[in-house]
C-alpha cells in the first residue's frame, strides 16, 4: 500500500466526515442537557472508519451508543473527560478509546491540520464479534464489558503507541478499504479490527507492565486474572519458575483462601460480567470460562451465588 493510497484516502473520508450525523439528543431516562449521538453508520455497517481533518475541534461534553477508537493521526488534540475535569492531552500516534456512553468532548485548535483517525463499532457487534479477542486481559476485558451510562472513573484508555507502529499502519489499511467499500468490505474490517485489537490488546499490557511494580503474589493473580479459562497450578509454576507447592502456600499466605477458591471467584464474577452486558447463550458463557462440560458451570454458579445463572439471568 503507497503511502499516496492512504493520503487519498484519508482525504476522501475526511471529506465524507461532514456528512455523517454526529449531532446530539437528549438522553432518554437522563438528567437535563445529558446528551447523546447514535451510531452513524448505514444500518447494515457493524464497522465504520471515518476522519476529522481540521485546525478546530470543539464539542459539547457527551457521550455515544457505541464503542470507538480515536488515533491521532497528525497533530494533537485533548480529550475532556471523567466528571468534566480530566483534561488530557492525545499526542501524535496516541489512541484514545471510548466505551458506550462513556462521557467526553473533544477539543482542539491548531495552525496546523489535526487528523484524527477513527473506528466505530456497533455495541451489539462487538461483544458478539470481539470478545475473545481480548478476553485474556483481565483489565481490557472488564473495560470493554462493563459499559454503563454513569461511570466515569475509568471510561477511556489513553494508549500511547510507538511511531511507525502496527497499529498505524492497520488503520491505514482500514481507512483505505472503507473509502473504497466493496461488497465484502465489512467482512475484511472485521478481520482487520480482531488483529487491531490483538495488537492494541499487546501494547496496553506493555503500557501497563512498564507503569507497576507488583509483588510476586500480585503478579500471579493477575496472571490468573487473564488466563482464568485455562490456568493452572502448573502453568503458573511453569510462567514464573516456582514449583506448583510453592505457588499454592503463597497464595494462601497472602490472601487467605486457595488457588482453586481463587480461581472461582474470578470465573464467577466474569460470567456476571458476560450475563449482564451480552446476549451470549449461558453455553458459550460456560465455555468462554474453560468449564469443558456445561453442568459444572451450573453447579459451580448455584454454589458460589445460591441461585442458578437462568434464574440470576431472569
Amino acid at each position: 500500500m503507497s503511502s499516496k493510497q492512504t493520503e487519498l484516502a484519508i482525504h476522501k473520508l475526511g471529506i465524507e466526515f461532514q456528512n455523517l450525523d454526529l449531532s446530539f439528543h437528549q438522553m432518554e431516562n437522563a438528567k437535563a442537557g445529558d446528551i447523546t449521538s447514535y451510531w452513524p453508520g448505514k444500518e447494515n455497517e457493524e464497522v465504520l472508519v471515518c476522519v476529522f481533518k481540521g485546525h478546530e475541534i470543539s464539542e459539547p461534553f457527551h457521550r455515544q451508543d457505541f464503542f470507538f477508537i480515536n488515533y491521532a493521526y497528525r497533530n494533537s488534540y485533548d480529550a475532556l473527560s471523567a466528571k468534566y475535569d480530566n483534561l488530557i492531552t492525545i499526542h501524535e500516534n496516541e489512541c484514545y478509546i471510548g466505551q458506550p456512553y462513556s462521557g467526553y468532548a473533544l477539543r482542539g485548535n491548531s495552525e496546523d491540520e489535526i487528523v484524527i483517525l477513527g473506528v466505530l463499532i456497533k455495541k451489539d457487534a462487538f461483544f458478539r464479534e470481539y470478545l475473545p479477542v481480548i478476553y485474556t486481559d483481565a483489565e481490557l476485558f472488564r473495560f470493554f464489558i462493563d459499559p454503563q451510562t454513569n461511570r466515569f472513573s475509568d471510561e477511556f484508555i489513553h494508549l500511547s503507541v510507538p511511531e511507525n507502529h502496527a497499529i498505524r499502519t492497520i488503520l491505514e489499511l482500514m481507512a483505505v478499504e472503507y473509502a473504497d467499500a466493496q461488497s465484502d468490505t465489512q467482512e475484511i474490517l472485521k478481520s482487520m479490527l480482531q488483529t487491531l485489537l490483538l495488537e492494541i490488546a499487546r501494547r496496553y499490557r506493555l503500557q501497563k507492565t512498564a507503569t507497576t511494580q507488583q509483588t510476586v503474589s500480585e503478579q500471579i493473580l493477575a496472571y490468573m486474572d487473564d488466563h482464568s479459562d485455562v490456568v493452572t497450578l502448573k502453568t503458573i509454576a511453569a510462567h514464573f519458575g516456582y514449583h506448583p507447592n510453592y505457588i499454592s502456600a503463597l497464595l494462601h499466605k497472602e490472601t487467605g483462601r486457595t488457588f482453586s477458591e481463587i480461581l472461582l471467584e474470578k470465573r464467577m464474577e466474569r460470567a456476571v460480567l458476560l450475563m449482564k452486558n451480552t446476549s451470549l447463550s449461558l453455553e458459550e458463557i460456560s465455555s468462554m470460562l474453560g468449564y469443558s462440560n456445561h453442568s459444572n458451570f451450573y453447579k459451580a454458579f448455584k454454589a458460589y451465588y445460591g441461585t442458578t445463572p437462568r434464574e440470576y439471568r431472569g
